[in-house]
């Protein structure tokens, strides 16, 4: 197995929305605002080679919403996901399997691509993976997160009959080396995977852990549905990444592709921090 990170591109968002209830005064130590309060992000897939299968992790925010939609997000970066993937000695034909933690728009976005006037799977020969739990609570979604939600990058998969499930249970297997987490306080039934490689653990923390200035418990996005729930969550999988060592691979962070955490006087900090081809 060989993992590897596909960058591709940063985008903009309201650092208070990123913080919720935190004190600007205390998140811009680590993730510093511009002028109008936006903090830069990173959309931070994961490449996995595994046996004849190549797995694609996350899909960014895409390029096919209109000019409007993007004016809000601020797209910034040299990285596309067909750079990202040219640079690994790969093409989106020949992605296998497309794993989506969730559906929100910067995590499925670059998964559907415009052909014309027809919207198709951007990875025409890969299976897409969902769990039918998630996907009831995105094509029927609450007034708060429909935003997140956009039909354009959900429906054409399911139509497209390229679409999977899996069953929303915690540690259900995915591979013989990839076993799937589930976590329920950022939205319904986001998947995790929690990857054995090279004799550690790497698990893909998605919007759990957005970046390490996000490691305090409180600091829990606005986005989050069921913030407490969320809480309960962090706590949880902060406590089993430090006793199994678990090696914590950022999606969001801008700076940080991946850390492991310590148990401390002080509580659950930051132990390492580095790229995950230094594994």
């Amino acid at each position: 197995m060989k993992l590897h990170t596909i960058d591709t591109g940063f985008f903009k968002l309201d650092g208070g929305a990123m913080f919720g209830v935190v004190p600007k005064a205390l998140w811009q130590k680590t993730n510093p605002a511009d002028a109008n309060n936006l903090c830069t992000w990173a959309m931070r897939c994961l490449l996995i080679e595994d046996g004849n299968r190549l797995i694609l992790v996350d899909t960014g925010i895409g390029n096919k919403q209109d000019e409007k939609f993007f004016s809000h997000y601020y797209l910034h970066g040299d990285a596309t996901m067909d750079s990202s993937l040219a640079a690994k000695g790969f093409h989106r034909d020949d992605i296998t399997d497309v794993f989506l933690t969730h559906l929100h728009f910067d995590h499925v976005g670059g998964a559907v691509a415009r052909d014309g006037e027809k919207l198709l799977p951007a990875f025409k020969n890969a299976t897409y993976w969902s769990n039918p739990q998630h996907w009831d609570w995105a094509v029927n979604p609450n007034d708060r997160e429909k935003a997140s939600f956009l039909k354009d990058n959900i429906l054409p998969i399911q139509q497209s009959g390229q679409l999977k499930f899996i069953d929303a249970v915690d540690g259900v297997s995915f591979t013989d080396d990839i076993s799937i987490r589930f976590a329920y306080g950022h939205t319904d039934a986001m998947m995790l995977p929690l990857i054995n490689y090279k004799g550690k653990q790497v698990l893909y923390i998605a919007d759990l852990l957005p970046s390490v200035g996000h490691l305090p418990l409180p600091y829990v996005m606005a986005y989050d549905m069921f913030p407490l729930k969320t809480l309960t969550e962090r706590k949880a999988y902060w406590n089993e990444a430090v006793e199994k060592e678990y090696i914590l691979y950022l999606e969001h962070d801008p700076l940080n592709e991946c850390c492991t955490l310590q148990q401390t006087e002080k509580g659950i900090k930051v132990k390492d921090i580095f790229r995950l081809d230094e594994l």
